[in-house]
């Protein structure tokens, strides 16, 4: 019997650093757990998706969605919110995140 077993995360086990433009940080059906705001967006929203590449990311498939100006730099985005097509993060013009995500 292993001595250290292996126990679930329970912020997710994978991460996309430093994300400046929308992106499919996974392709596939996950959960995404945390969005770190590392720079705000200067224009356009900010928003996190249920989709599986970039141009399926609508206000129809939006899992969480705001106006640029808002959330602050530093912010932490807890959501813990299954996906069933994909990943995808938009940090809005001149923003920047960091997404946790299994």
């Amino acid at each position: 019997m292993p001595q250290n077993p292996i126990v679930p995360r329970p912020g997710g086990s994978l991460s996309a650093l430093n994300v400046s433009t929308k992106t499919a940080v996974k392709a596939t059906g996950g959960t995404v757990y945390r969005v770190v705001v590392l720079q705000v967006a200067t224009a356009g929203t900010f928003g996190v998706f249920d989709a599986a590449t970039p141009g399926a990311a609508t206000g129809a498939t939006a899992i969480y969605e705001v106006s640029a100006s808002w959330p602050a730099a530093g912010t932490v985005i807890y959501l813990e919110f299954p996906c069933r097509n994909g990943i995808v993060v938009d940090p809005g013009t001149g923003g920047a995140v960091s997404v946790s995500y299994a």
